[in-house]
């Protein structure tokens, strides 16, 4: 049902190392009844220091999945990275599932089979908001805005862009180094 993309960069892709990572991945597909043309994007990527990064992304027509691992052991990060995508799987289907029973819209899986195996309960207090905060959002610039979150100690922070007026959020990068998402 899927296809798959694997590149590899510092690293030949083998056969063996093909075969494994369409195996792992391959194993999600029990959850989809309908996935036309579903293709999976995986990069592996080994690094000086010996360790292994592996990124997958499967875009479908409801939903990316998106999940990347680094560890010393190429095989153990394909395993980490099997094993997220399959919990975003979950909570997308808990999801799903509460909403259809909130609203009573009949079987909205979209394309989505599951057994049930006590997992959704377990993801419904995942879900769960347990406080809310309200904001007013102060114009400044990015460099501002790193420094702010550093203040405040988060990992992101929410800011209006003096220059576009936009809303726009900085984060921490899990390699210590800032991202900054900018909204149209």
């Amino acid at each position: 049902m899927f296809k798959y993309n694997v590149r590899g960069e510092n690293i030949e892709v083998t056969e063996a190392i093909r075969n494994y990572v369409e195996k792992k991945v391959g194993k999600l597909e029990r959850y989809f009844n309908d996935v036309p043309n579903a293709t999976a994007h995986i990069n592996l990527k080994v690094y000086s220091e010996r360790t292994a990064k592996v990124e997958v992304t499967i875009p479908l027509p409801y939903l990316v999945l998106r999940a990347e691992e680094t560890s010393p052991d190429l095989y153990a990060s394909v395993d980490l990275v099997v094993d997220k995508l399959e919990r975003q799987i979950r909570k997308f289907k808990t999801k799903i599932n509460r909403k259809a029973r909130e609203t009573a819209i009949p079987d909205v899986n979209a394309g989505l089979i599951f057994a049930t195996d006590g997992a959704e309960e377990e993801n419904n207090s995942e879900l769960e908001i347990v406080r809310t905060k309200r904001l007013s959002l102060k114009p400044m610039d990015s460099e501002e805005a790193v420094l702010q979150m550093n203040m405040l100690g988060h990992n992101f922070f929410i800011f209006e862009d003096a220059e576009t007026n936009g809303t726009s959020i900085v984060y921490r990068r899990k390699d210590g180094k800032f991202g900054l998402i900018e909204t149209d």
